[in-house]
């Protein structure tokens, strides 16, 4: 039992912590607590005790450790995926910290944690942002309290408290989605940036099988199946530059059905790159990455030139150094092409990367084949591509004074889209197929743990009916995009324009 010890003009609480060892009762902050009488010490050591006895009793010293020194324990302590530590320790480093670093964890208080919110919200940051880092905050606080560091989560959101009014704008705007048609001209665009076809490929990939960014860089040649192919790794590009092979996310191992002109894409796309390991995995994967980054001050390339000039990238070369081996009429129309768009040797050189990045991808490819505009980048402001009007639809001008020779600039196709947006769209064409939902989760990778999903099955039929379906829409874009021109600049399709041509003929 515990007691109250007389000293002089007040009264303390004495209670047993272990054999030999007693404590005084003391507040939160570690300050030991003068009481008036001793009636008053003696109840509050008697609780203090009972508390050891049970297990629930805390060291009110442990309290003064501060919120940096519990953190950097706390983190370190953690043995979750490389994102997932990633992630942590961006919150923490660059949100966390700067305002709690030097706090100790027992004077946090949810005021305080309020205020931090409402300045992070002010400071223009999206309000989904603040909400995961708040969440990583009660994440740390909670095991503090777990561990008897301090008494409660500062963090702890009250339900039911604040005003109303007003909150539908912490609600994210609607995804962009975009329609066959978008996907194939986004695709296009994408590869006329970049002067190849793997950017096509992989956006009607994504724009058709739903993959995460992850899955599609981390996509090994070796899961190419007859009708399908498998999900079994990704890849996540960590700060540091490197990329970690991970297991999909929450293990959505599974296997994607496939189109038959799908598979076709892929199987011609492998014999015309002939992939090989990468320098950092030793995995041979379907995509390369693009390397230096497309940002509009680059010189134009060898492919430019050829796709202006209408021929072929050997022909170009020969110009350059062997003209008495090309026709008179053939080398003025490359000559013309290399001064519109202001060719130089070695201005367009690209080192192939072995995988893509995501902000690279996203900002000079994908956004500006979208939207038609490259994004706002320091020092730059947001410009519209240049593009010269033939042939159809515009080869990108590059370099210094693109703008004044160009003729054109693309116009929007789905402005605001982004790369998982079209994860987004995959599941927007299914719905309005009326997929079955069990089917829907498995191609998406999601997990639908209702009793619902439990009793429902996926049948041959319906993965058939789904796969017609995306071949029908498949077929209907390319002959919306047959009205419009009926070649393309891009060779993988141009092929396939022509391909629909002779078959509707």
């Amino acid at each position: 039992m515990g007691f109250a010890e007389n000293r002089g003009t007040y009264w303390r609480g004495r209670y047993k912590i272990s054999t030999g060892k007693y404590g005084s009762v003391a507040d939160d902050a570690g300050n030991v607590i003068r009481f008036r009488t001793k009636r008053e010490a003696k109840q509050a050591a008697d609780a203090e005790e009972a508390k050891v006895r049970s297990g629930g009793w805390r060291n009110p010293a442990a309290g003064q450790m501060t919120f940096g020194e519990y953190a950097s324990q706390w983190y370190a302590a953690q043995d979750l995926a490389a994102s997932t530590m990633q992630n942590y320790r961006r919150h923490l480093e660059e949100h966390l910290l700067p305002e709690f670093e030097d706090r100790p964890l027992a004077s946090i208080e949810r005021a305080d944690v309020d205020a931090w919110d409402k300045k992070e919200r002010a400071a223009l940051y999206a309000a989904s942002s603040v909400k995961t880092w708040r969440g990583t905050l009660h994440l740390v606080l909670e095991d503090a309290v777990d561990e008897g560091l301090i008494s409660s989560n500062a963090a702890t959101k009250r339900r039911g408290r604040g005003k109303r009014a007003g909150r539908s704008r912490d609600r994210s705007p609607e995804k962009v989605v975009t329609d066959p048609l978008g996907i194939l001209l986004i695709a296009e665009r994408a590869s006329l940036l970049s002067g190849r076809d793997d950017e096509f490929v992989a956006v009607v990939t994504k724009g058709y099988t739903g993959m995460r960014w992850g899955e599609l860089v981390g996509l090994e040649t070796e899961f190419l199946r007859p009708a399908a192919v498998r999900v079994e790794w990704q890849l996540y590009e960590l700060d540091s530059g490197e990329f970690e092979r991970c297991p999909p996310k929450d293990d959505s191992y599974r296997t994607v059905d496939a189109p038959p002109f799908l598979v076709r894409l892929w199987s011609g796309h492998l014999a015309r790159t002939r992939p090989t390991p990468c320098p950092c995995h030793g995995r041979t994967y379907f995509f390369r990455g693009q390397g230096v980054s497309r940002t509009g001050e680059t010189g134009a390339k060898v492919v430019d030139v050829a796709r202006r000039a209408g021929v072929s990238t050997g022909t170009v070369s020969n110009v350059l150094n062997r003209p008495d081996a090309v026709a008179e009429e053939t080398r003025t129309r490359v000559r013309e092409a290399i001064a519109a768009l202001g060719f130089t040797r070695g201005g367009g050189a690209v080192d192939q990367a072995a995988h893509w990045r995501r902000n690279g991808f996203a900002t000079w490819l994908f956004t500006p084949a979208a939207s038609g505009w490259y994004p706002k980048k320091a020092p730059q402001e947001a410009r519209p591509v240049p593009v010269l009007a033939e042939p159809w639809p515009g080869v990108p001008t590059r370099g210094r004074g693109a703008h004044a020779r160009a003729d054109a600039c693309w116009v929007p196709i789905a402005k605001g889209l982004t790369p998982h947006g079209l994860r987004h769209t995959a599941k927007t064409r299914m719905e309005g197929f009326r997929t079955p939902p069990k089917l829907m989760d498995e191609r998406m990778g999601h997990i639908d743990g209702s009793v619902q999903a439990r009793y429902s099955h996926i049948t041959r039929q319906m993965r058939e009916d789904l796969l017609a379906d995306l071949t029908v829409e498949w077929e209907r874009a390319l002959d919306a995009r047959l009205q419009m021109c009926s070649t393309s600049t891009v060779e993988v399709l141009d092929d396939l324009l022509r391909a629909r041509l002779a078959e509707c003929s």
